[in-house]
């Protein structure tokens, strides 16, 4: 069953990476990809779009990454919702801070294209 991916981050050149990264799922198995700039766009979309899986980045201008995922798990109707936080923040508690938050997982920049696609692939329960 296809799904929707949202990619948030401030940042145009990751946002891109991203896209392209993740639009072989786009080819194979018809997910859709949303993209937002900031955290409060990126709190509409998931609010709007419902996207099964959300790769989030923390320092962003609005609204920062911690503060969109506890916003998220605090409105029983997303917790489905699952958040990939995506960030240059690579203390050990910046990612306990994330997970406490409800996070997924916590990945760090520069990320691994081939990883990305395998977390995607994984959280959407798609085939190989």
């Amino acid at each position: 069953m296809p799904g929707k991916i949202l990619v948030v981050d401030d940042e145009v050149h990751i946002r891109m990476l991203l896209e392209q990264t993740l639009e072989e799922l786009e080819d194979e198995y018809d997910v859709e990809l949303l993209t937002a700039e900031n955290g409060e766009e990126g709190l509409d979309c998931i609010r709007e779009e419902r996207p099964e899986l959300v790769f989030l980045d923390i320092m962003m201008p609005y609204m920062n990454g911690y503060e969109v995922c506890q916003a998220v798990r605090e409105e029983e109707e997303l917790a489905d919702v699952k958040i990939i936080l995506l960030t240059a923040k690579g203390q050990e508690v910046d990612r306990k801070h994330g997970l406490e938050l409800g996070a997924e997982r916590y990945m760090t920049k520069p990320f691994d294209p081939d990883e990305i696609l395998e977390v995607a692939k994984s959280i959407l329960h798609l085939e190989d």
